[in-house]
């Protein structure tokens, strides 16, 4: 069986941790500011609208996570 039966609904759903979730923060901003800089080098505005959008939807979830 692939669950188990009389398990609550809870305990079926692996949650990732704190640190798993800060890393994808801090990896997404580092991401987004070298969209960034890539889009300012070859002067493409979309890829610069990226980049900030993700760098500031980085910060965004960083500081929901506090």
């Amino acid at each position: 069986m692939r669950y188990r039966e009389g398990e609550p609904v809870e305990r079926l759903a692996n949650h990732s941790s704190d640190g798993m979730f800060f890393g994808s923060t801090i990896y997404g901003f580092i991401l987004g500011l070298g969209f960034v800089f890539v889009g300012l080098k070859v002067k493409q505005k979309w890829l610069m609208f990226w980049g900030a959008g993700l760098s500031l939807a980085s910060v965004a979830s960083w500081f929901t996570m506090m």
